[in-house]
C-alpha cells in the first residue's frame, strides 16, 4: 500500500506523521520542488520508524509516484500568505484559487502521468473548485477532496465542549463548501441518540457559540500556530486508509455531483476507487436553502476557472 504526497509543508508533513503513526501505509513518498525539504522532512521522519512499524516513508520525485494507490495533494498558497485569515473577508479561502490554479496546472498532469491509477485527494485549499479542476485535469473521477471532514470533526468536538460529553458520542455532519458557506445539519445532531435539542437547555445560544468556532477555526489555529495541520493531517489519513482497504465508508469527502454541477462535500463511500455513492442527508427546509447557497457560491468560483466540468 503506497501513499504518495505532493508538498512537504506544514499540511504535507503533517499528512505524512499521521500517516506514519497510525500505520495507514507501507511505503510513503514525499514530492516537493524543494527536494532539500522534502529530504529533511522524511529524513525525520525516518529516525522515528523502528517505533511505529514497518514503513519506508522517503523523499522523491514525480516518477517515484509510480505505483500509488493514493495520492494527497497538499501544494499550494497557504491560508496565512494568501491572506485569507480575515473572519470579515466573505470570500474566505476561496481567496487562495487563483493563487493556486497554476500550481495544480503544472503538477496534476505529471501525478497522472507517474500514476494514473491512483486516487487523487485534494487537500489545498480551496479544496473543492481545486478538485474540480484536479478531475478536469485528470479526466478521470478517482478524485475527491477533503470536503466537510475536518469540519465535522470540529463541530463535534465543539458540541461536545459545550455539553461536557465525550466527542465520539455526538452524531453531527458539516456539508456543503469547506468553507464559510459550509451547513452545519443542527435537525440531525445528536448525542448518542438523543436529539441535541433535547439535550441543551439553550440551544439557540449553544449553535451561535458553536457556528462561529467551528466556521472560523482554522483562523483561530493560524493566529497562534502559523498553520492548520494537524487535524486535517489525520483527517487525511483517515481517508487514506478507507481508500487503501477498500472499506466503503460513508465520509463528508467533497466529489462531483452532476445533479448540482460541481464538487462540494456530502456523505459519501470512499474505497478503492474513491468516492462512489452518494447520500442526501435529511434537511430542515433552512438547511436546505443553506446548501443552496453554498452550491451556488461553489459555482460561481468554478465559473471563474473558464472549463467545462
Amino acid at each position: 500500500m503506497k501513499v504518495g504526497i505532493i508538498g512537504a509543508g506544514a499540511v504535507g508533513s503533517a499528512c505524512a506523521f499521521a500517516l506514519m503513526h497510525r500505520r495507514s501505509a507501507r511505503e510513503i513518498v514525499l514530492v516537493d520542488r524543494d527536494r532539500r525539504r522534502a529530504a529533511a522532512v522524511a529524513t525525520d521522519m525516518q529516525y522515528g520508524t523502528p517505533l511505529v512499524s514497518t514503513i519506508d516513508i522517503r523523499d522523491g520525485s514525480d516518477e517515484d509516484l509510480a505505483g500509488s494507490d493514493v495520492i494527497m495533494i497538499t501544494a499550494g498558497v497557504n491560508e496565512k500568505n494568501g491572506g485569507a485569515t480575515d473572519r470579515s473577508d466573505g470570500e474566505g479561502r476561496l481567496r487562495l484559487l487563483d493563487l493556486n490554479v497554476g500550481i495544480y496546472e503544472e503538477i496534476v498532469p505529471a501525478i497522472v502521468a507517474a500514476a494514473p491509477e491512483a486516487v487523487l485527494m485534494v487537500v489545498t485549499d480551496p479544496p473543492d473548485p481545486l478538485a474540480d479542476l484536479t478531475r478536469h485535469l485528470a479526466q478521470h473521477d478517482r478524485v475527491f477532496s477533503t470536503g466537510t471532514v475536518i469540519d465535522s470533526l470540529r463541530l463535534r468536538v465543539h458540541i461536545a465542549r459545550e455539553l461536557d460529553v465525550s466527542p465520539d458520542a455526538v452524531e453531527a455532519m458539516v456539508i456543503g463548501e469547506h468553507g464559510t458557506s459550509e451547513v452545519m445539519l443542527w435537525s440531525s445532531a445528536r448525542v448518542s441518540g438523543v436529539p441535541i435539542q433535547d439535550v441543551s437547555a439553550d440551544l439557540d445560544t449553544l449553535r451561535r457559540r458553536v457556528e462561529h468556532d467551528v466556521r472560523y477555526a482554522n483562523i483561530s489555529i493560524i493566529e497562534g500556530n502559523n498553520a492548520s495541520q494537524y487535524g486535517i493531517g489525520i483527517a487525511s489519513a483517515r481517508l487514506a486508509e478507507a481508500v487503501l482497504r477498500d472499506e466503503r465508508t460513508v465520509f463528508p469527502v467533497a466529489s462531483f455531483h452532476e445533479s448540482y454541477g460541481v464538487t462540494m462535500a456530502m456523505p459519501t463511500v470512499v474505497g478503492r476507487e474513491g468516492p462512489t455513492s452518494v447520500f442526501t442527508p435529511a434537511m430542515s427546509s433552512l438547511e436546505r436553502g443553506q446548501l443552496d447557497q453554498s452550491v451556488a457560491r461553489l459555482r460561481s468560483a468554478v465559473s471563474r476557472l473558464g472549463m467545462r466540468t
